[in-house]
């Protein structure tokens, strides 16, 4: 017997019929004698719909706690409508909110990180041979308010629960059957993987595949959990994400693409030093994400620098740079939306000399010109124009994986 954990996305609970092919995939397990968790997303387009009817109401913006308050009600309906399908199917089972299941979160509303989580009312409906089936997403604060996770929470809400009762496997659910090389949809060559490592999944989910949360990933390697990200509409095996894998010739895992970027350029900056730290520090404090920067040469006692942030928080990192002018004595301040970063990612690239090479190559023949570069041990970033994008990821995906 087993504990297993399973966690089904939006679209698997989308319509009556989803719902009822979910529910027999859980009893099939519960009933070879396991034990079964489930994570569950609110259903289809519930959450953008919701938010929608808070702009209604408030369309400069609602506080963060209301919408913590009105976003976890999404996946309240889609655990208590699965409940009913299961017991209608003649299986026990349990619906639980986050903060019934025991999740403990930070205040920090719409992105909050879980603190711990209390597996005694999990153990005891397990106990009682119960199928347990847990809203994804969402849980509570040490002041009793409802708390969310941010997008693609539901995958950290399993992968909490799976590392914190010792599960013995971690199933991730979707619309698609499993890793893929590229996004399947857009590169007709794109191929799935039988398995990917923490490393490289983790990358990849950062770069903008959108198969796994990089938080779950990221969690199921500190705790050592063994995922499988599986179609929720075949029957078949899916990529198995854990430690270490069995390498195969290809160097690269994956190419992806992130239009959720956006480029800032400060232009002629002092050249002095403390400059850098006095712009970053200033955004760290705004909770602004920086990731690719680039610093010109100093010329004639000025530089400039340029870098990326997510779309989402590219008006306040303008803003925070703003409030420096009359510290930092700069020329002018650039935003430019209209970028996209592609990347490559393989745990072989590090001991193979010429990677980068191959991809710029393979871009230049694609007539793609490159703004940034960003790289580490197992990845390679490139920055270029948005429109450019699908074809960027399937002229690297062709150079490196046949």
């Amino acid at each position: 017997m087993s504990l297993i954990v399973k966690k089904f996305g939006g679209s698997s609970v989308a319509n009556a019929e989803r719902i009822f092919n979910v529910a027999n995939i859980i009893i099939e397990d519960y009933k070879k004698g396991n034990d079964v968790v489930v994570v569950v997303s609110a259903q289809g387009d519930t959450t953008d719909d919701l938010i929608a009817k808070a702009k209604e109401i408030n369309p400069a913006g609602a506080s963060k706690r209301e919408m913590d308050m009105l976003l976890s009600a999404g996946e309240q309906i889609s655990i208590s409508l699965l409940a009913m399908a299961i017991e209608k199917l003649g299986c026990p089972v349990t619906s639980l909110l986050g903060w019934q299941a025991g999740f403990n979160t930070d205040s920090h509303h719409t992105i909050a990180r879980i603190k711990k989580i209390n597996t005694e009312r999990l153990k005891t409906e397990i106990s009682k041979k119960n199928i347990v089936i847990v809203a994804g997403f969402q849980g509570i604060n040490k002041y009793d308010d409802i708390t969310t996770l941010g997008r693609g929470g539901s995958d950290t809400s399993a992968v909490a629960i799976a590392a914190s009762m010792k599960a013995d496997l971690c199933q991730i659910y979707t619309d698609v059957d499993g890793v893929y090389t590229a996004d399947p949809r857009k590169v007709k060559n794109a191929r799935k993987l039988d398995q990917i490592s923490y490393d490289e999944m983790l990358e990849l989910a950062t770069l903008g595949a959108q198969v796994l949360n990089n938080r779950s990933v990221e969690m199921a390697k500190k705790y050592n959990v063994e995922l499988e990200v599986l179609s929720s509409l075949e029957r078949k095996p899916g990529t198995i994400v854990k430690e270490t894998v069995k390498m195969e010739k290809t160097l690269i895992r994956g190419a992806a693409k992130d239009n959720n970027v956006a480029s800032i350029s400060i232009v002629g900056l002092q050249d002095t030093p403390g400059i850098a730290f006095k712009i970053f520090n200033k955004l760290a404090q705004e909770k602004v994400n920086v990731d690719i920067i680039l610093q010109s040469v100093g010329r004639d006692g000025t530089k400039d620098i340029t870098f990326t942030v997510p779309q989402d928080d590219a008006e306040t990192a303008v803003s925070a740079i703003k409030t420096l002018s009359d510290s930092l004595k700069f020329n002018k301040v650039t935003l430019d939306e209209s970028v996209c970063k592609v990347s490559i990612v393989g745990a072989g690239m590090e001991s193979h000399p010429g990677v980068a090479s191959t991809m710029f190559e393979a871009l230049y023949d694609a007539g793609i010109n490159i703004h940034m570069i960003s790289t580490s041990e197992i990845k390679i970033s490139v920055l270029i124009d948005e429109k450019y994008g699908d074809a960027a990821v399937a002229a690297v995906h062709d150079a490196f994986i046949k």
